[in-house]
């Protein structure tokens, strides 16, 4: 358990003291309303039943950066001057959003009735969803059992934009005078925030992985994300907390930790820290990690395997890790292939595909590639053959068709297409010269070490076999400087085929 400041009058409500006992029996309902007023960790496993059917599980790190978001908000609170900004990178699936998106407004409200927030995530329907969790609590009957002063106002009350009300009792019987009080405006990236200020900014996941696959995509949240920071209502006072999982270097975080007149506390939690420990911030915290694990319960051994299979390897770099570098050489442990050197029986084979990735012209330093693989029925898969050349125009299209009239019709041919009217009118052609051929075109998304980082798992797990021709060494040399090598065309072109079997999405988030 994590000491806060907190940490004693728990500990004498658990030693029996007679002050606490005496009013919990006198008073329970004040005695339990003061305790979660005080603590938002106490608050957050109090009204859980409000948000989840799923019983609380309480970590450490939830107690931590509860209490880091209570020291913020209490600062802002008395109008003392910000002494920093809060940016929490954690793994998906560690309770983040619930915490800061969810229950730390809320929880504010009953300490601060008046106090104002924007909230923003990368899509509308995912901000309003927090939104609309937060009302909920302040709805049910447990939370109004506890704090029948504050409620939503009623003809301000929407998902995108809600207002929060107090009610002050002056007598018996007669109706609550109403103070006006602060609220919640949820947007997004794709929407700009006009006429509203906030005291606390939460930006919560304002990127996703497919945007983080371009440049486009990431200037996007950072304007979005520099737009929030302009909505204070005091700029020396008001905070920003965003949270968020790794996608990219140039993403949020990456952005805001660059910005040189910025203060940042930086909480960054690694899922594990056999491979990421130099990433844990502030790095004391090491110490609470369990067998190296962030959260054994949430994220084990097992679930993070699966992730690492699921994600691939920048993918789990980024969202597991915290460490968003794109993998230098040594992605594919090439020493892990495994050699085939006899044939298998055909009954193993569930489906084979040739892949081309065409080179421009014959002398422009590219290769035409054409890489054929099987899938087995135990889930492996064998690269069976490769085609590579410098090749002009038309020699390349006629040794495209021979080698599917060798393959076979059975084999699918899969013709990547390349950006722009060109590289459609050229698929377009070799498609026509393989009519009586199932041929497919591809149209690449991502760079190149994103669409490889779901072949590079499995061979690197021994999954991937390699039948022995004379094609190999240049084959392997490929995939071991890759991505830093001069060549990649073997590598992209294997990764789609692979990809386009195993119906592998190359950016992928999880929740």
């Amino acid at each position: 358990m994590v000491r806060t400041k907190h940490s004693d009058t728990l500990l004498l409500e658990e030693k029996g003291s007679a002050p606490i006992l005496k009013m919990a029996l006198e008073n329970p309902v004040a005695s339990i309303r003061n305790l979660i007023k005080n603590s938002l960790y106490k608050f957050m496993q109090f009204f859980w039943e409000c948000y989840s059917n799923d019983k609380f599980d309480p970590s450490w790190y939830i107690e931590y950066q509860c209490n880091e978001l209570e020291i913020l908000a209490r600062r802002v609170a008395k109008g003392e001057p910000k002494e920093y900004d809060l940016v929490f990178n954690q793994p998906p699936g560690t309770t983040k959003t619930a915490t800061v998106s969810i229950f730390f407004p809320v929880w504010s409200w009953v300490n601060w009735y008046w106090m104002k927030f924007i909230t923003s995530s990368h899509s509308a329907p995912l901000s309003l969803e927090s939104a609309e969790y937060s009302r909920d609590i302040i709805r049910s009957d447990k939370f109004k059992a506890y704090f029948p002063e504050i409620s939503i106002k009623q003809d301000k009350d929407s998902k995108s934009n809600f207002r929060v009300v107090k009610n002050i009792f002056l007598n018996a019987g007669q109706a609550p005078r109403l103070l006006q009080g602060g609220g919640r405006v949820s947007t997004s990236v794709d929407a700009r925030i006009m006429g509203f200020h906030a005291h606390i900014i939460i930006p919560d996941d304002i990127i996703d992985p497919k945007r983080a696959l371009s440049d486009a995509g990431i200037l996007t949240a950072n304007n979005h994300l520099d737009h929030l920071g302009t909505r204070k209502t005091d700029k020396k006072v008001s905070a920003m907390v965003m949270i968020m999982q790794r996608l990219s270097q140039l993403d949020p975080t990456g952005h805001l930790l660059d910005k040189p007149d910025k203060k940042i506390r930086h909480i960054c939690l690694p899922g594990e820290i056999h491979n990421y420990k130099e990433f844990v911030k502030p790095p004391e915290l090491v110490q609470f990690y369990i067998n190296g694990l962030l959260d054994p319960k949430r994220l084990d051994e097992s679930a993070l395997k699966e992730l690492e299979a699921d994600l691939g390897q920048y993918g789990y770099a980024g969202q597991i890790g915290q460490n968003p570098a794109p993998p230098g050489g040594g992605m594919f442990k090439v020493d892990h292939f495994q050699m085939l050197s006899v044939n298998l029986n055909p009954v193993n084979y569930l489906q084979t595909v040739r892949y081309w990735d065409k080179a421009g012209t014959k002398d422009g330093g590219a290769y035409t590639t054409g890489v054929k693989i099987s899938k087995l029925a135990n889930n492996k898969c064998v690269i069976e053959d490769v085609k590579r050349g410098q090749w002009a125009s038309e020699e390349r299209e006629r040794i495209i068709k021979e080698t599917a009239e060798s393959d076979g019709r059975e084999v699918i041919v899969m013709i990547e297409q390349e950006p722009g009217s060109g590289g459609k009118e050229s698929a377009e052609n070799t498609i026509r010269n393989l009519a009586g051929f199932v041929c497919l075109r591809d149209l690449p998304k991502g760079n190149k070490e994103f669409r490889a980082d779901p072949l590079s798992v499995q061979v690197n797990n021994g999954n991937i076999l390699l039948r022995v021709a004379d094609w190999n060494y240049k084959f392997i040399e490929e995939f071991r400087l890759f991505p830093n090598g001069k060549y990649k065309d073997q590598v992209d072109a294997s990764s789609a085929s692979f990809n386009y079997m195993m119906h592998k999405k190359v950016a992928r988030r999880i929740t």
